[in-house]
């Protein structure tokens, strides 16, 4: 099978795309033909082996994963012997994140416990966008920001995956929301929903003196102290992302504030496809649709992961899988 090949760390550029046998699934695993993958921070943090945490997990001069890629849609084309609730033919997607990774290939085995069958009514490049970027903005808004009717919300970062997902899942909170991000973003965050935008590099929405209930962050490229400052009284900032040197500022010093103050600032930890049949039911009924770009090709994948780290892409990049 054909999948792009991660030998070393370095830039997106040092991937490259071999042939590699056919995986075969386990017990407890279903095998996959990928139709469609999504590209996602781990990618590019995964491909540089930056920060350097992340060699800690997954190798300190090489990597131990061999093909990247976490958000995945397909179809089922083997069964492990122990798989009962699924069939060959059905149709699926995921988040491969927590059992890795692979997407990236033509074919992936994964367990069936982390399988969910993909809503009839979407594409496959639609179902590839949803899995982790809806996820995050889920658990961060809802199970972790306990978000609530009447309450104003800032979304940082607003244009990318998690911000465009999170706010068709806000649509139903009856909330006022800002979304914050660069001004070429801004025209599809206003389609979207958002109730105000601004551009990141005109305001600061620390400075403006606008406070917030609620503000889902998944850059965290500010001082704690800051997103503190623009938290009403009893409210809550969640992190999904962003630099390694702020996201552990704001585990720290974020337990610290939360403590003395009625102000809660936390990190989230994600629990890959927790949440995932919420978001199926939520594109089933027509309430979520991923901004989606591309989809592109393949072989295109390592220019499209050095083009989401520079942050110029509208929503989730999608890559289709040569049929």
């Amino acid at each position: 099978m054909k999948a792009i090949l991660l030998k070393k760390y370095g830039t997106p550029y040092d991937l490259t795309i071999g042939k590699v046998a056919k995986p075969v699934p386990k017990h407890n695993e279903v095998l996959v033909r990928v139709h469609s993958a999504s590209i996602n921070d781990w990618d590019w943090g995964l491909v540089r082996g930056k920060p350097f945490v992340i060699r800690l997990f997954f190798g300190l001069r090489k990597p131990k994963i061999q093909f990247p890629g976490v958000d995945i849609s397909g179809k089922i084309e083997a069964l492990g012997s122990n798989v009962s609730s699924f069939e060959i033919g059905d149709e699926i997607y995921c988040d491969l994140s927590d059992c890795g990774l692979g997407g990236f290939a033509e074919y992936v085995c994964v367990p069936e416990k982390i399988l969910s069958k993909k809503p009839s009514n979407i594409s496959y490049s639609d179902a590839s966008a949803l899995p982790h970027a809806g996820v995050l903005a889920l658990q961060g808004l809802v199970e972790k920001g306990k978000v609530r009717s009447g309450q104003s919300v800032l979304i940082n970062g607003a244009g990318g995956g998690v911000g465009t997902l999170g706010i068709q899942i806000l649509k139903s909170y009856g909330v006022k929301v800002t979304g914050v991000d660069s001004d070429k973003k801004l025209g599809l965050m206003k389609s979207l929903g958002f109730d105000s935008v601004m551009d990141f590099k005109k305001t600061e929405f620390t400075a403006t003196g606008d406070k917030y209930d609620l503000i889902l962050d998944a850059k965290s490229n500010r001082s704690v102290f800051k997103y503190a400052r623009s938290l009403k009284k009893n409210g809550t900032y969640v992190t999904v992302g962003g630099s390694m040197v702020r996201l552990i500022e704001i585990a720290l010093m974020g337990s610290l504030i939360s403590l003395f103050t009625s102000k809660k600032l936390s990190v989230l930890i994600l629990e890959p496809n927790k949440g995932l049949d919420r978001i199926s039911k939520l594109a089933e009924k027509g309430q979520m649709k991923p901004v989606i770009d591309g989809p592109h090709p393949f072989d295109k994948i390592p220019e499209l992961i050095q083009y989401f780290g520079e942050g110029k892409h509208l929503g989730k990049i999608v890559v289709e899988m040569d049929e």
